[in-house]
């Protein structure tokens, strides 16, 4: 995972093209860039995303913000009702729950918050 300027990338390595593939995630565009080396790999992703921010200015866009603190999740309803129900007995909001427990398992695996 690589980051600027607050986008992060994704990358992976194809061994049919001898190079270094990366894609910016969290963006509602797809900005795709790649790299023979890590450093040429890096190089390119800045330029992808210095390109993206000019380019939504030039066009009077605003540019998408990687997590916009909201995203919908599709569970089973036995599941939501559970939820629910572990949230009123904390007396706490669902989505103060849900934000508790995925904070918990950031934890668990190590990963930012």
């Amino acid at each position: 995972m690589m980051e600027y300027k607050g986008y992060h990338a994704s990358i992976r390595y194809s061994d049919e093209d001898n190079l270094f593939i990366g894609e910016i995630i969290g963006v509602n565009d797809t900005l795709a860039f790649h790299g023979t080396s890590i450093a040429e790999l890096e190089t390119m992703f800045h330029q992808s995303v210095d390109n993206y921010l000019e380019l939504c200015r030039e066009v009077g866009r605003q540019p998408d913000k990687e997590y916009k603190g909201q995203f919908n999740v599709r569970i089973p309803s036995a599941l939501h009702r559970t939820a629910v129900l572990c949230a009123k007995q904390r007396n706490i909001s669902l989505n103060e729950f849900v934000t508790a427990a995925i904070a918990d398992e950031c934890v668990k695996t190590a990963l930012p918050q």
